[in-house]
């Protein structure tokens, strides 16, 4: 179906692609993997139009295609679903799944053929669910990405791009669109799907592209390998160093953060204890509350009942900036909406706490020098950069940096590797374990069951905003897994 050989590309004199080749089978999934800056979004980007080659050929069904625009690609049966939706929120379902190829009538749009289309591509997607004329911001992530599919069937797309399809989704929504997927290929279609996630990967594909620095590695069939080889491949390393070792017991400080009978409109009966070098992994089925727990031990959405102590001392934070003067620091879920400001420098964002809430650090360049060296922010564009054009991991680097200026004595991980890809997973799990070595208490929330486990010294699992039990290191997935669905049983009863 698809041939990609010897594809080249260079930016500004510098190679960025060094003869990379790729094929695609109908009803194939075929991944691409691979460090930031390995080439996997450049190598799309070639094939969708959106870049022009410096060397190499396309083909599509053994017929030679050379794409300057994305609506050359789209024409010729290649469509892309970005991470970053393309899709107007202000207009409906159907105006989006037609948005530049409106059937007409007499002249003017045909609404009620572009509804009845619609409609029947999401049945086929078995999304009969969305409405088409409901306006797309009021959907949620999940359905707005069956729409860029309903919209790439509407083209008549043949080979598809997804590219991180599953960094914005909640975990039940995934399934969604592991099921999504497979129907694209029983229909024929082939798709490229470009993923961090190991899991993904496994589940849903039969070969796997891995690329390093801009060349490709090898081409493995899922069924023949592992997890482990293709990390290898990717990173030079086994899995196992992705989780430093754990502290041992008798190097755990006192208590830190404790929070008893901690709750509010989200959370009940929170009970909890958090010593100082310690990392407290949370764990729960989504909207188990383990967000709303960070949230309210940071003063977002403060504990109305209960009582918190920080170092043996009462403490009760009833917005974040209180929360922050008394020492605790949260990472958000989402860094570009909640831990960043994109348009500023490294610099800028890494004062940005120290500079609202005047707390820790006030020091200018060699303090934000110091900092980014602790973090070990990779890349050669320095402080004075500006945010948006750091890699996902990197930026991640940077939200930590912003909140060690403040010198905090708890650090509140939520997802902290979420949209990061391999390397700087590990580069993060360490960061972690050190800060905690340095007497940091620390609580992990992840929905990567993995991560937990191998960065936890013990695990709070939740279920329906209350304590469903808790772990020692090193628990096993299904014992997780049993006590947050149990308890979510319970609480359902109740």
């Amino acid at each position: 179906m698809l041939l990609m050989q010897d594809m080249t590309k260079s930016f500004l004199g510098i190679r960025v692609l060094h003869s990379v080749s790729l094929d695609l089978a109908p009803g194939e999934v075929h991944a691409v993997v691979g460090e930031n800056g390995a080439g996997k979004s450049t190598l799309m980007k070639l094939l969708s139009g959106e870049h022009t080659p410096d060397g190499g050929r396309i083909e599509i069904d053994g017929t030679p295609v050379a794409f300057d625009h994305p609506a050359q690609a789209q024409a010729a049966g290649v469509g892309i679903i970005h991470q970053e939706l393309a899709l107007l929120p202000d207009r409906t379902v159907a105006e989006n799944v037609f948005l530049g190829r409106e059937p007409t009538r007499r002249g003017l749009v045909d609404r009620a053929a572009m509804a009845r289309r619609t409609t029947e591509l999401l049945a086929e997607l078995h999304a009969e669910g969305i409405a088409p004329d409901t306006p797309v911001r009021e959907l949620s992530v999940a359905r707005q990405q069956t729409v860029e599919v309903a919209k790439a069937l509407a083209a008549d797309v043949r080979v598809l791009i997804m590219d991180e399809p599953t960094a914005a989704l909640a975990e039940h929504e995934v399934a969604t669109l592991f099921d999504l997927v497979r129907r694209l290929t029983e229909r024929g279609l082939g798709i490229l799907y470009v993923s961090h996630r190991m899991r993904e990967i496994f589940a849903l594909s039969q070969r796997v592209t891995v690329l390093k620095d801009g060349r490709l590695v090898t081409c493995l069939r899922t069924a023949e390998t592992d997890v482990d080889a293709v990390v290898r491949a990717m990173v030079g390393r086994e899995l196992s160093a992705y989780y430093p070792p754990r502290a041992a017991p008798g190097a755990l400080g006192g208590p830190v953060l404790t929070v008893s009978g901690g709750g509010n409109d989200r959370l009940a009966g929170i009970e909890l204890t958090v010593r100082a070098g310690e990392v407290l992994g949370v764990a729960g089925l989504q909207g188990s509350g383990r967000s709303a727990l960070a949230r309210a031990v940071f003063g977002a959405d403060p504990f109305t009942r209960g009582r918190m102590t920080l170092a043996g001392r009462e403490v009760r934070p009833r917005r974040p900036r209180e929360a922050i003067r008394a020492g605790i620091a949260l990472v958000g879920e989402d860094r570009k909406a909640e831990g960043l400001t994109l348009r500023q420098s490294v610099r800028d964002n890494t004062l940005l706490v120290t500079r609202a809430v005047g707390v820790g650090e006030r020091a200018g360049a060699t303090t934000v020098a110091r900092l980014l060296e602790r973090v070990r922010l990779a890349g050669g564009g320095g402080a004075g950069q500006e945010v948006r054009y750091l890699s996902g991991g990197n930026q991640q680097k940077v939200v930590i940096a912003k909140w060690l200026a403040a010198r905090p004595r708890v650090l509140l991980f939520d997802e902290p590797t979420r949209g990061v890809d391999v390397g700087a997973k590990a580069a993060i799990h360490t960061l972690v374990r050190e800060l905690a070595a340095e007497g940091l208490a620390v609580l992990l929330i992840s929905s990567e069951l993995p991560e937990l486990i191998g960065m936890s010294d013990r695990v709070l699992v939740l279920a329906d905003g209350r304590p469903a039990g808790e772990l020692p290191a090193g628990p096993s997935e299904e014992e997780i897994m049993r006590l947050a669905t149990s308890g979510a049983d319970r609480a359902g009863a109740a």
